[in-house]
C-alpha cells in the first residue's frame, strides 16, 4: 500500500511539474498612480490661520504578472512600492490563484471586509470617509469601513454565484507582519517615533474580516449592497453599504459601528464606541464627474459633520483633474470646538 501511494505521490507532481513548465513565465508590468494636490483650508483653532499646508503628494509604483497553468489556473504577484520615503515602504505584496473555485490571495494586503465595504459616491480628492480630510485641517477622520491595514494575511473570495459573492481573511498578530509601531517616546532631548515590527516577534491579536456582496444590473438600474465586518482583540466593528446606479447618477451611503474595545487586549482600557454614516449622489457625464457627499461620525468624546463637493474631468488616457471644496463642523466634550472649510485641486496620473 505504501508503495502505491508513493508510485501515486510521484505521478501528481510529475504531472503538475508538466503543466507549470508548460505554460509562460511570469513577467512583471509596471504601473501605478501619482497624485499631486495643492490646496488651502481655513479653520478655528489652528493659530497658523488654519492651514496644515499647501501642498499633498501621493505615489506608488505597482509591480504586477501573473501565468496561466494548462489546467487553466492563474497564478499571480503583486508588489505596490510607495513612491516617497514612507514607514510602510512597500505598501502590499502577496500572490493570488485564480480559478472556478474563486480566489485565493496569500501575503500583505487588506483584509476581505476593507476590500469589499461600500461607502458613498465621491469624486474628488478629498471626501469625507476615510479620505485626506484630516491631511488638510485638524479634524477627526470620518470612517465607515475599519482598516486594520496591510497584514499578512490569507484571503479567500468565492466565485460569484447570481451576483452574491463573499469573502473571508485571517491574520495571526497584529502586532508582527512588519507593522509601523507609531508609539511616541520621549527621553531627555530626545524624542523617538516607533519602529517596524519584525514578522517573528510583537504582541497583537488575531484579526478574523468577513464580507459579503451584491453586485448586479436591473434593466438599466445598478445595485450594489455589502455587509462586511472584522473580530480584533477584545472587539469588533461592522459596516453596511449600499450604491444605485440609474442613467448617470449613482446615489448611495454606509454606516459603521466600531465597539469600544476592538482591537484592545483583556487587560486594555476601554476606549470609546464610534457610529458613523456617510450620504451621497454623483453624476457623471462624458469626461465629468460631479459628487456631493455628507458624513456624520459620534467617536465618543464628540461628534464631526463634514461636507465635501467633488469633481474630476477627464484631460485624457489616464490623466484626470480633480477638486474638491470641503467644510467641517466638530464638537468635542473635552476640548475647544473647531469647523472650517478648504478647497484642493490638483492631478491624479494612472500608469
Amino acid at each position: 500500500m505504501k508503495k502505491i501511494l508513493v508510485a501515486s505521490s510521484a505521478l501528481v507532481a510529475v504531472a503538475f511539474a508538466g503543466q507549470a513548465s508548460a505554460s509562460e513565465p511570469i513577467k512583471l508590468s509596471v504601473g501605478g498612480y501619482m497624485e499631486q494636490w495643492a490646496g488651502f483650508s481655513d479653520e478655528d483653532t489652528t493659530a497658523s490661520g488654519g492651514r496644515k499646508n499647501a501642498f499633498q503628494s501621493d505615489t506608488e509604483v505597482h509591480f504586477k504578472g501573473s501565468t496561466t497553468l494548462d489546467n487553466g489556473i492563474e497564478i499571480g504577484a503583486v508588489i505596490e512600492l510607495e513612491g516617497e520615503t514612507s514607514s510602510d515602504q512597500i505598501d502590499e505584496q502577496y500572490l493570488y490563484i485564480n480559478g472556478g473555485f474563486g480566489q485565493f490571495k496569500l501575503g500583505k494586503d487588506d483584509s476581505a471586509a476593507d476590500d469589499m465595504g461600500i461607502t458613498a459616491p465621491a469624486v474628488g480628492p478629498v471626501g469625507v470617509n476615510d479620505g485626506d480630510m484630516d491631511q488638510w485641517s485638524n479634524v477627526y477622520l470620518i470612517d465607515t469601513v475599519r482598516s486594520s491595514g496591510d497584514q499578512n494575511r490569507a484571503t479567500y473570495y468565492t466565485p460569484v454565484f447570481g451576483g452574491f459573492r463573499a469573502g473571508v481573511s485571517f491574520a495571526d498578530d497584529s502586532g508582527k507582519n512588519g507593522t509601523f509601531n507609531k508609539t511616541v517616546t520621549t527621553s531627555g532631548t530626545s524624542t523617538t517615533v516607533g519602529g517596524l515590527s519584525s514578522d517573528t516577534s510583537g504582541a497583537g491579536d488575531n484579526i478574523i474580516s468577513a464580507g459579503l456582496e451584491f453586485n448586479r444590473d436591473f434593466g438599466g438600474v445598478s445595485l450594489g449592497l455589502s455587509a462586511v465586518g472584522e473580530n480584533q482583540g477584545e472587539g469588533n466593528w461592522y459596516g453596511f453599504g449600499t450604491n444605485v446606479g440609474f442613467g448617470n447618477f449613482t446615489v448611495g451611503g454606509s454606516y459603521g459601528h466600531t465597539d469600544d474595545d476592538y482591537g484592545l487586549s483583556s487587560r486594555d482600557t476601554a476606549g470609546q464606541d464610534l457610529d458613523a454614516f456617510d450620504i451621497g449622489v454623483s453624476y457623471a457625464m462624458d469626461a465629468a464627474a460631479v459628487s456631493l457627499t455628507y458624513g456624520y461620525e459620534d467617536f465618543g468624546t464628540g461628534d464631526v459633520s463634514a461636507v465635501d463637493l467633488g469633481l474630476r474631468y477627464a484631460l485624457g488616457a489616464g490623466v484626470s483633474w480633480r477638486s474638491s471644496v470641503f467644510w467641517f463642523d466638530q464638537e468635542n466634550d473635552t476640548t475647544a470646538d473647531n469647523d472650517g472649510y478648504g478647497v484642493v485641486t490638483g492631478l491624479r496620473l494612472d500608469f
